[in-house]
């Protein structure tokens, strides 16, 4: 049999089409493993960290729906304890730190002002609005820097009277 026949047969361009088109539905089921993977690796790894990313009940997932032992996943407030560049680490509600990502994005008000990251401090109390990432940060969006609170005065902030005064 002639080569150059062979390559002209039908039976050739049939097995030649059946093979790519094999190959075209292997190479677009490996893309679908490849983003199934991908999706299925992403939920496994949030949901194996979702007690250290958010915090999450104290006492077990199922114990009480009330949401009030859940931390904020979308924000905190506190007082700044550390800052390292253009993160933030704030100390929140029962003492639960939550590292905040700033951005050239990043809106700051004080009062009406609008200031820079470099003028936060330490022991400023802040409130952030932004979104989680993956490990557990807040990106934040806008920051608002609260004024100092008060200094917590005693109950019994009189001086005590002695027994014997009239």
């Amino acid at each position: 049999m002639d080569l150059n026949n062979f390559f002209q047969s039908k039976a050739f361009k049939i097995t030649l089409g059946v093979i790519g088109g094999i190959i075209i539905f292997l190479l677009i089921f490996s893309i679908g493993m490849f983003v199934g993977f991908k999706k299925a690796n992403f939920s496994y790894r949030w949901g194996e960290n979702y007690h250290q990313n958010f915090g999450g009940p104290r006492e077990g997932l199922f114990r009480d729906f009330r949401g009030e032992d859940f931390i904020a996943a979308y924000g905190a407030a506190g007082q700044i304890i550390k800052i390292d560049g253009s993160t933030l680490v704030v100390k929140g509600r029962d003492n639960v730190e939550k590292i905040v990502l700033l951005a050239d994005s990043t809106v700051i008000k004080r009062f009406q002002e609008t200031i820079k990251a470099t003028d936060l401090k330490v022991d400023d109390f802040v409130v952030v609005i932004g979104e989680p990432n993956d490990s557990g940060q807040v990106g934040a969006k806008f920051i608002r820097v609260l004024p100092p609170s008060p200094p917590k005065t005693p109950l019994n902030f009189f001086p005590p009277r002695p027994l014997n005064a009239k």
